[in-house]
């Protein structure tokens, strides 16, 4: 296996030499290495700084690079887990050009978090972590930290797979990306809950191809029954752009004001996907931290300190398309809702979504310019 060194953050690695002129340059190499996926590794080191841990597993290591990071830049016991060889072989040769201690196994993921438990468990797996989310959900004590791949089954794209890896009934609306983030909090949920414990999001976004969650794990039926609480539905109408939250494991029917059924969308989670004190003391600490894209992680958690915690959000292009007008600039329609009297602000995932709770006629008003 051909390896070239490269830096990442504060550590350098060991990854496989990928061949470019492949449509996925990281599927072309014998053990997977995703250089786009760098940001979310700065996201977790940049989280775990400030959180002292005992254990942490990287539970599909691959190459190793978050595990190793992790154990270097936070000064975190790590546990390193693959179940392929040649992964192994290379976690060991990454863990020791880090110059870095970590327990590195080969076991079968459900296997080693069936017969352990970690302080911290990070599913980080090439697609759905659905599979493994049971067996994560008994062996972390404090976090569970989740990235899924599989957008389109998430976002609706795919509805059946979506249907069958997620229980759910995500719909491929404007806001997907959206849907899909809060699909899988959803689902991670319902696996937590089970065993009498909650969750609290700290830090969960949609980032091009995959969506990642950093959760809080809170022990007692109390913490499972006010994490429950915050599982529903989005009902969006077929008609129009309108659509309501609604809590609850079943989902309700009925009609929007214009005649249109609404149609649901979830079970989902409808809490906040962050908390405010942990971005805080992240961007805190991000100047003076080695990070692969100190200047993007920047962005996204300040676009995060100011997003709602809405569960959909508005495309304006859309809509000025619908309304046969020319979509102003964002900040000319933000301000137009805000001199309406509503909050609103933009969301981390994409450049023309507004979320807000101002009706959908004040937000066409904004877009059109009508008084």
């Amino acid at each position: 296996m051909d390896l070239i060194p490269i830096t990442e953050g504060g550590t350098e690695l060991l990854v496989p030499v990928q061949d470019t002129s492949r449509a996925f340059p990281p599927g072309s190499s014998p053990v997977f290495f995703n250089p786009r996926m760098a940001l979310s590794r700065d996201a977790t080191s940049l989280l775990l700084r400030g959180i002292p841990l005992g254990s942490y597993l990287d539970a599909m290591g691959a190459t190793g690079a978050r595990g190793i990071r992790v154990a270097r830049e936070c000064g975190i016991p790590v546990t390193i887990n693959d179940r392929d060889p040649l992964a192994v072989e290379l976690i060991r040769r990454n863990a020791d050009h880090a110059g870095i201690t970590a327990e590195v196994t080969r076991s079968d993921v459900n296997v080693l978090l069936s017969s352990r438990r970690f302080d911290c468990v990070d599913l980080d797996p090439f697609g759905t972590p659905a599979p493994f989310v049971d067996a994560a959900a008994r062996s972390a004590k404090k976090y569970l930290f989740v990235t899924a791949t599989d957008t389109a089954p998430l976002c609706g794209a795919h509805g059946p797979a979506g249907a069958r890896r997620y229980f759910a009934h995500p719909v491929n609306n404007e806001y997907h990306g959206e849907t899909g983030l809060r699909t899988l909090i959803g689902f991670v949920v319902r696996e937590v809950v089970k065993y009498d414990r909650g969750v609290e999001p700290l830090l969960c976004f949609t980032r091009e191809h995959a969506v990642r969650l950093h959760l809080r794990v809170r022990p007692g039926a109390k913490a499972a029954d006010e994490t429950l609480g915050r599982v529903g539905y989005i009902l969006q109408c077929e008609r129009c752009f309108n659509r309501e939250e609604r809590a609850g494991l079943v989902p309700p029917c009925g009609e929007c004001s214009c005649g249109g059924k609404f149609i649901p969308v979830g079970p989902l989670w409808l809490g906040a996907v962050t908390d405010p004190h942990t971005l805080a003391a992240m961007l805190d600490r991000l100047p003076s931290v080695p990070l692969a894209g100190g200047e993007q992680l920047f962005r996204l958690l300040s676009l995060l300190q100011e997003e709602l915690p809405t569960s959909s959000h508005y495309d304006y292009h859309r809509m000025a398309k619908a309304l046969r007008c020319s979509p102003p600039p964002m900040e000319i329609v933000l301000s137009r809702i805000r001199d309406a009297g509503y909050l609103v602000s933009r969301a981390h995932y994409s450049g023309t979504a507004i979320k807000t709770e101002a009706p959908v006629e004040v937000i066409e008003k904004a877009i059109t310019g009508e008084e």
